[in-house]
């Protein structure tokens, strides 16, 4: 019985949330090792089949560098990295298209529809809403340095992603981007999740990864920040604390915030249900980034 009580306790405490975000946008970012264990990566798109199924609208958007990397190293190529960033040539290109789109987007779409609810794969294969730049980063002396087919994303059609979201279609974005010529081009998924959200005006933006959030102190669990404003946010950024790949998904939850989005999150996706709990209960268990 006490058991019983306790799982009514739980709706209830949700109750509010889900009305609150009834027909609302909520992009959700998968990412990192999560992405690597089928268990983990089942539960969080059973967790998106949830907010599908309570009246919300989930976009998902994808990454996969480490299957990459892996289907590099299986066609005997070698991996080149500038300033942080992997130099994108024909073949890394093909490869990186191949495991995004063909494999990974659509193990995830197949997942979904078993789980019983539609989902569609849009990328370079199919309808691309995702539209980018070459990007150069910047050397000495404001040299520009090429990276190859690497992009940065200008465009978003979000008009097809809120009419798939209103016909009750669960969107499912790889990060390969068409450019303004039909090219194709390699984006950052964290980029790419952030301009999707400021695109749609997403409710929530949710970065899933295998990080714990943000703390203060990198190795000090007890240092672990519940929620940041944008100039908490900037102060840690100055500080370095923030640095590495966690700057990227910061900076794509600021994008969010500036174009409307109402709080953005950075959780930990190897914890059970860990996108649930973000949503759906009072304390959350990631860091939430508010604008103010």
């Amino acid at each position: 019985m006490q058991e019983a009580i306790g799982k009514a306790s739980v709706l209830v405490e949700a109750l509010p949330y889900i009305q609150g975000y009834l027909d609302k946008i909520i992009v959700v970012k998968l990412g990192g090792s999560v992405m690597d264990d089928p268990t983990a990566e089942r539960e969080l798109l059973r967790d998106v089949v949830f907010l599908r199924s309570v009246g919300m609208q989930p976009i998902i958007v994808h990454g996969g560098g480490k299957e990459i990397s892996k289907a590099m190293d299986d066609a005997g190529l070698e991996p080149t990295f500038v300033q942080g960033l992997r130099y994108t040539d024909d073949r890394t290109l093909a490869i990186a298209e191949q495991v995004l789109c063909a494999r990974i987007n659509k193990r995830l779409v197949d997942a979904l529809i078993k789980m019983g609810v539609d989902a569609i794969g849009l990328h370079s294969l199919t309808t691309c809403v995702l539209f980018a730049e070459q990007l150069f980063l910047q050397g000495e002396e404001n040299r520009r340095i090429d990276v190859g087919y690497v992009g940065k994303v200008e465009q978003v059609n979000a008009k097809v992603l809120r009419l798939l979201c209103q016909a009750g279609t669960v969107p499912v974005i790889a990060p390969i981007a068409r450019d303004f010529a039909g090219g194709k081009l390699n984006v950052n998924a964290d980029t790419a999740a952030g301009h999707v959200a400021a695109a749609v005006k997403a409710e929530k933006l949710v970065m899933v990864s295998d990080t714990h959030g943000i703390r203060r102190e990198r190795d000090n669990p007890d240092s672990f920040c519940h929620s940041l404003n944008k100039a908490e946010i900037g102060e840690l950024m100055a500080e370095k604390i923030i640095d590495k790949g966690m700057i990227p998904k910061v900076e794509a939850c600021l994008r969010a915030l500036e174009a409307g989005t109402r709080k953005a999150h950075i959780i930990d996706g190897r914890i059970p249900h860990s996108l649930l709990l973000e949503i759906f209960t009072d304390k959350g268990i990631g860091t939430q980034i508010l604008q103010s």
